[in-house]
């Protein structure tokens, strides 16, 4: 199986779980009928995008700590906590 197909797979299996989890949520808080899959789709993507912010946000916050506590050059003192 190429690459390619193999991502396209992995993506559709963890939206479709994202999906299937947002309308047990929605089902479990009361919503019945047509409006169960407007909510399903709210929250779906929601959660996508919310998880698309998060992970580049949380490399640079790991980035900006390694940066204070370890300095690159030696010569240099880490910033210090108060």
């Amino acid at each position: 199986m190429e690459p390619k197909k193999i991502l396209i797979t992995l993506s559709s299996v963890f939206i479709m779980s994202i999906a299937v989890a947002s309308m047990g949520i929605a089902y479990a808080g009361g919503v019945r009928g047509i409006e169960l899959l407007g909510v399903m789709v709210f929250f779906t993507f929601g959660i996508i995008v919310v998880l698309a912010q998060l992970f580049p946000a949380g490399m640079l916050f790991s980035a900006f700590i390694g940066t204070a506590v370890f300095p690159a050059r030696k010569t240099e003192k880490p910033v210090q906590v108060l």
